[in-house]
């Protein structure tokens, strides 16, 4: 209840009070017309894959639609940090584009190998550490992941949030740890709850907001595996510097 009441007041806060572009400061403009086209705009282009160096072991291909810096890195932050709820509809659709990509990588995969892929995509949420969450007072990559959903949906996609990775013991706040103490940290912290998880014919695509070192996404999608699920790829909004792009 109080991590909705929060949520409540944030969000009248946005409607109500007057705000510069999160990305660029740009006066009475919660996103400007140049920070959105930075995200998911002609600038942004199409998401591309991108690998963390080193690579940790289980990692599935990740896409990113942009690089986190400049004013998308500040968007992120102001929503995720800030509670600025009104950003997670351009958000969300710069995570379709990566959405959209990895779905194109897995149909090539499938085509290679005489393989059908499956009909429905479910998109699941990598979860923060239980007192990020609270301390912030809202789930910031679950609610990102919803909006990118309806926005595959309006573009005929059949796709679901399914947000069933619990972590199974405390772990620290991932800031400020490098590559092995991230792995290390989050070391089979993950498990994917509830009865008969993934339909059928469903092919499963990690969301997150940013990929760094990888970790976090490396053991979600153990523990999508070991719950049965098909892993097709991994989703982001934006990838650091250290995550070097690659072309398709």
């Amino acid at each position: 209840m109080v991590v909705s009441l929060r949520g409540w007041w944030r969000e009248i806060g946005d409607l109500v009070l007057p705000a510069g572009c999160a990305g660029c400061g740009a006066a009475r403009a919660v996103l400007c017309t140049g920070c959105r086209a930075l995200l998911y705009g002609a600038r942004a282009g199409t998401a591309r894959r991108v690998r963390p160096a080193p690579e940790p072991a289980g990692l599935p291909p990740v896409y990113a639609a942009v690089e986190y810096a400049g004013e998308p890195r500040s968007v992120l932050l102001a929503h995720k940090e800030r509670g600025a709820l009104a950003l997670a509809a351009p958000l969300g659709r710069a995570l379709a584009l990566s959405v959209t990509a990895v779905r194109a990588h897995g149909e090539r995969v499938a085509d290679a190998v005489g393989r059908g892929g499956g009909e429905v995509l479910a998109l699941v949420p990598v979860p923060s550490a239980r007192a990020a969450t609270g301390r912030r007072g809202h789930d910031p990559v679950r609610r990102i992941a919803v909006a990118a959903a309806a926005r595959l949906r309006r573009e005929g996609l059949a796709v679901r949030v399914l947000p069933v990775l619990r972590q199974r013991r405390t772990v620290a706040d991932q800031a400020g740890l490098g590559a092995e103490a991230r792995r290390a940290n989050l070391a089979g912290a993950l498990t994917a709850e509830g009865s008969r998880v993934f339909a059928h014919g469903e092919s499963v695509v990690l969301v997150d907001d940013v990929v760094t070192t990888g970790a976090s996404l490396a053991e979600a999608a153990r523990a999508v595996r070991a719950a049965g699920g098909r892993m097709l790829g991994a989703a982001v909004v934006a990838g650091t510097r250290s995550a070097r792009e690659e072309p398709g």
